[in-house]
């Protein structure tokens, strides 16, 4: 075929390919040329082949797995006028071999290497090392193009945005990566003959996602290359079981010996199991104990590639000061130039009553808040308390007050006239150390109705499953993050009037001078104090996830 040929075929072989939608068969298989000097003019036939074999399919490749966007990998072949883009006249391009390496382990990234056609480019690599007549099959080179491409334009995209779909509260508000920025970065990375550095620029800059990647690599070392015993969940003879725990506990390294008969060793080994999973550690190989000794070190990876996909959904650039709720860790944290400078147990909503995932700024906080009782509470608790017991309120420390903001006598209502239909009041707790927010609320906007609080229950901190409000997330160190935010304050004196406020038991309201900017996520693995930590899926959001990242082919 002649270059003048060449250069008005191809257009034409890419209208074709927008206009299929008919289901194909395979695309051809194999086409060994004479001579080796075809391939440059033979394998563009067989990649318009295999992309109009895309289309006709609902986006699948020959290997069954979905192309990233069809519309993006015509348009990088369309570019490069139909030719081959990682190989010339039966050579690889210098890119091609950096490529693989970036599949292979991709799992590094928490990418998934069965998604970008990692099966079906080893066996070809190998079809290619090994036979010598692979070496002029137009068809083999044309499918291990296409499939690069997709490959690169895949990990790409998902290194910057993540695997699964954005959501409601994704912050990324840049390019989605379209087909010719993708195309750009491609042959960037051709031109440098590597694609290392391309990739490593879409991923975040982030300290959190550096910091748990490295723990992966951490992980891996540890555990990568073992497998263990699965433990029964329910066991009548006990010394079985016994020794089938030594066992499992010795396969982790948790334990020296699985000869190992005594009690105390053996429990001293499950309490450090128990602590590096973040489990409470009483020593007792429980139900979830069970279950988590019974999970295999893919299993623990799974989990942290889903909490790398999560930061890719924030944006490439955090605000310099922020505050951040990690709803499984129980934990909220004030950062500064990604330093600690405040850290705080939390109380977070219980499953039923989750606490939202979202993106706020901070605008104040009450000094002795009343708390208006959301409607769902009352409803399903208060509502059937006070028919039974004319009591309840005062017991509750809850007054009751109409739309026009008078406070009315309860006696004079008939509560069982009362429902979700009809309800013309709110029910207020007064201020007060009996108060359900505690001594201090902290305001910020959201469609959800929820904040930061003090809680009367303070003793509720000591729990190591602390999913137990209605939706709120209660802060065990409130007084500090008080004082934190009053410190941009102009008045010096502001955080003794504040302490002031606080022996006086004065009803206040402070607005911020600085507003700070709040995120509420939901990280279930994480990398602290230099050692990776895994939190418990309170509420099933990892499960929903994985999905994304199942790859059964």
């Amino acid at each position: 075929m002649d270059q003048l040929t060449k250069g008005w075929i191809w257009p034409v072989i890419v209208i074709i390919i927008a206009a299929c939608g008919h289901r194909k068969g395979q695309p051809q298989q194999k086409e060994i040329v004479k001579d080796i000097r075809q391939l440059d003019e033979v394998v563009p036939e067989q990649i318009a082949e295999r992309l109009d074999y895309i289309a006709g399919n609902e986006g699948a490749m020959e290997d069954s797995i979905a192309v990233f966007r069809l519309s993006a990998l015509t348009h990088a072949y369309q570019v490069n006028r139909g030719a081959a883009i990682w190989s010339r006249n039966g050579k690889e391009h210098p890119a091609a071999a950096s490529m693989m390496r970036w599949i292979k382990t991709a799992d590094d990234y928490g990418l998934v290497p069965g998604l970008l056609h990692v099966k079906a480019l080893s066996a070809a690599a190998l079809q290619l090392e090994t036979d010598a007549a692979a070496g002029r099959d137009a068809a083999l080179w044309a499918r291990v193009d296409v499939l690069l491409t997709d490959a690169f334009l895949k990990m790409a995209y998902q290194l910057h945005y993540g695997v699964a779909p954005r959501d409601s509260i994704t912050l990324r508000k840049d390019s989605l990566l379209t087909d010719e920025v993708l195309t750009g970065l491609m042959q960037d990375a051709l031109g440098l003959g590597d694609v290392s550095s391309v990739m490593q620029r879409q991923e975040p800059g982030h300290a959190g996602y550096a910091a748990l990647k490295e723990g992966v690599q951490q992980f891996k070392q540890q555990y990568g290359n073992k497998r263990w015993d699965t433990l029964p969940q329910q066991y009548t003879d006990t010394p079985l079981f016994q020794q089938q725990l030594a066992i499992r506990l010795v396969q982790s390294g948790h334990l020296d010996s699985s000869l190992v008969t005594d009690p105390a060793t053996l429990r001293n080994a499950v309490r450090n199991f128990q602590r590096e999973f973040n489990i409470y550690p009483d020593g007792v190989a429980g139900k979830q104990t069970v279950q988590l000794l019974n999970k295999q070190p893919s299993d623990w990876l799974l989990q942290a590639a889903l909490n790398l996909d999560r930061w890719r959904k924030l944006p490439d650039t955090l605000p310099e000061r922020y505050l951040i709720v990690n709803i499984p860790a129980f934990r909220m944290t004030v950062l500064e130039n990604e330093d600690t400078v405040l850290d705080s147990r939390v109380i977070v909503g219980a499953p039923r009553t989750r606490t939202p995932v979202l993106n706020s700024v901070m605008t104040n906080f009450i000094l002795y808040p009343y708390w208006r009782v959301p409607y769902s509470i009352v409803f399903k608790e208060m509502l059937p308390q006070i028919r039974k017991d004319p009591y309840y309120l005062v017991e509750k420390n809850l007054e009751v007050v109409n739309h026009q903001g008078e406070v009315v006598n309860p006696d004079s209502i008939d509560w069982n006239k009362l429902g979700r239909k009809y309800f013309p009041y709110v029910l207020r707790q007064m201020d007060g150390l009996d108060n359900s927010l505690g001594i201090m609320k902290f305001n910020f906007f959201n469609k959800y109705s929820v904040y930061l609080h003090d809680t009367n229950n303070r003793t509720l901190f000591s729990n190591s499953n602390r999913a137990l409000s209605h939706g709120c997330v209660r802060v065990q160190q409130w007084d500090s993050l008080a004082m934190y935010m009053v410190r941009e304050d102009p008045d010096p004196a502001m955080r003794d009037s504040v302490r002031t406020w606080l022996e006086r038991e004065e009803k206040r309201q402070y607005n911020l001078v600085k507003r700070l900017p709040i995120y509420v996520r939901y990280f279930t693995a994480e990398v602290r104090y230099g050692r990776m930590q895994f939190y418990e899926d309170i509420y099933g959001e990892d499960k929903a996830l994985r999905q994304y990242f199942t790859f059964d082919k």
